[in-house]
């Protein structure tokens, strides 16, 4: 850890969105390897969601956008992932059979590990830290070492990323997106419905 970092060193600072890394070395030394690794999202991928945004923005279509405000690594299970998967399926039907038009669905998922801040300082019975800026950056827990930027955390959150979207293009190409299924997760909802 660098000598000059300390949680008052952040007091007086502009808000800042991209934090002070300690160690700028170690942070060099991440982004070095995170440029040699793999792209999450692929060329035909983005260029297919540029086309469907495009006849969304001409009235051809319908935008559903959704997921957490920012994704934690304690949270990252297949369970959850599918969970959600599951729930924004069941939206895009309803959106679609309501609408009568295709669906373009953009999940907050697989790499939302970030969060925005107003402060550069969390105060908490009169103690004063960095601000937690989610798991890609720093840990939630209010203490000194958790709160201190570690660039590690970028392949973690990499890692959990490449997981995810294997996971959710599984889902969605296996079989497991089919109609017939989401239809017999809405029956399943109102079945057990009051």
């Amino acid at each position: 850890m660098a000598q000059n970092w300390t949680p008052s060193s952040w007091r007086n600072k502009p808000i800042q969105q991209v934090p002070d890394y300690p160690d700028a070395e170690a942070l060099k030394a991440t982004e070095a390897r995170l440029a040699k690794f793999p792209p999450l999202v692929f060329a035909g991928e983005a260029r297919r969601l540029t086309s469907a945004l495009a006849e969304v923005s001409e009235g051809r279509g319908f935008l559903l956008q959704g997921g957490d405000c920012a994704e934690s690594f304690a949270e990252h299970e297949a369970d959850n992932i599918r969970d959600f998967f599951r729930v924004f399926l069941q939206m895009a039907v309803v959106l679609t059979f309501g609408a009568q038009q295709p669906v373009v669905k953009i999940g907050r998922i697989a790499g939302q590990f970030a969060k925005p801040r107003s402060s550069n300082i969390e105060k908490k019975d009169g103690i004063e830290l960095p601000s937690y800026r989610g798991d890609i950056i720093n840990g939630i827990d209010f203490n000194e070492a958790s709160r201190v930027p570690d660039p590690e955390r970028q392949v973690a959150a990499y890692r959990q990323s490449a997981a995810t979207l294997n996971l959710l293009r599984a889902f969605a190409q296996g079989g497991y997106a089919n109609l017939d299924n989401v239809h017999q997760w809405m029956l399943g909802f109102v079945k057990d419905s009051p």
